[in-house]
């Protein structure tokens, strides 16, 4: 399996997690608040902040029919219609040049997920360094055809897909030679519950696709994220806002900056702590193993005396023998005069 190149940054198993800030629509319309995310996403140390492209009538049509009326009643968005949440979250156009340029000039990456084919051309004319595929249109090859056609690796959340449906995507993508996927597992419920997120996915997509894989967390705090890690997720993807109590159509299940910033850290971390199979303890250890147990003397003995269990004890440091030894020592004599706290040595056995 091979890194893979987005800007100036590798992804793969021997890299840190890349953890990107979805900034969604929690800018609340207000670009101001957007650039202020930018900022507090670059000072937490996330390494990509990813917008959505999309306008509401780009994303569906503004009738009142219950089609497109929100009916899931443990959803954050019950009730709403689609076009007018859709109008709602969606990031301006306009914008776009702006807060990547903004997040560029911090040391981050910025990219999106485009909705409809015009968005990928739109995108492609800002040199994105790659496009981002959500759950829900995993299964909207032509747009994944478009998106595979411009050169760029593609990111592709896999929410609801069933194996098939992510053949048919990967398929789609490489027929218009894009090579370079990282699929990422998700839960397509706002929020998802640990309950639901079945991680173990993760190592069977990467066994299935030979491809980089992460995580598409929507989960409340930072402990599924590194979960993930450890499974072998070389890519972390969470909603981000300035302040959850102060709102945003994705706020609740969205991370605040000490979180993210803590994210950061912790992914690293367990990133770290994968390592390989060792036993014997690590050359960092090697000092530690003289505060393991061994024999020592534990009253002043004379030549010709009879070891027991009396005047000897099995104590910290290890510089005497192993206790091991211990039913071997027992019963067996002194050789020579020894002092309390000398370490036992088979010299001193006669």
């Amino acid at each position: 399996m091979h890194d893979i190149q987005l800007g100036n940054r590798l992804i793969g198993a021997s890299h840190p997690p890349f953890i990107i800030a979805e900034l969604s629509g929690n800018h609340s319309q207000q670009l101001d608040l957007a650039i202020a995310m930018v900022e507090a996403a670059a000072k937490a140390g996330a390494h990509a902040i990813k917008l959505q492209t999309y306008t509401a009538d780009s994303m569906t049509l503004d009738v009142a029919s219950d089609d497109f009326v929100i009916k899931e009643q443990n959803s954050l968005w019950y009730g709403e219609k689609l076009h007018a949440l859709y109008q709602k979250a969606a990031t301006p156009y306009a914008w776009h040049k702006t807060l990547f340029d903004k997040a560029s000039s911090l040391g981050m990456l910025a990219f999106s997920s485009p909705f409809d084919e015009a968005a990928v051309d739109f995108l492609a004319e800002l040199d994105v360094p790659c496009y981002k595929i959500a759950s829900f249109e995993l299964t909207d090859l032509p747009l994944i055809a478009k998106a595979a056609s411009k050169g760029k690796p593609l990111i592709m959340s896999t929410g609801m897909a069933s194996l098939s449906e992510i053949e048919q995507a990967v398929a789609t993508a490489n027929k218009k030679g894009c090579h370079d996927i990282i699929l990422l597992k998700c839960t397509s419920t706002y929020p998802a519950e640990p309950t639901n997120t079945n991680l173990m996915t993760i190592p069977h997509l990467t066994q299935a696709f030979s491809c980089q894989v992460g995580l598409s967390d929507h989960t409340a705090g930072i402990g599924v994220s590194v979960a993930a890690v450890a499974l072998g997720a070389s890519v972390i993807e969470k909603h981000f806002v300035l302040d959850r109590s102060a709102g945003g159509v994705d706020a609740a299940f969205s991370l605040q900056p000490d979180e993210l910033q803590l994210l950061v850290t912790e992914t690293a971390r367990a990133k770290q702590a994968m390592g390989v199979v060792c036993y014997g303890g690590t050359a960092a250890e090697e000092k530690s193993k003289q505060y393991r147990r061994s024999i020592y003397v534990a009253e002043d003995i004379k030549a010709g005396t009879l070891f027991t269990a009396d005047n000897l004890r099995i104590v910290r440091p290890a510089f005497g023998l192993a206790p091991k030894h211990w039913s071997s020592v027992l019963g067996q004599t002194a050789k020579v005069d020894l002092k309390k706290g000398t370490a036992l040595s088979w010299d001193a056995i006669g």
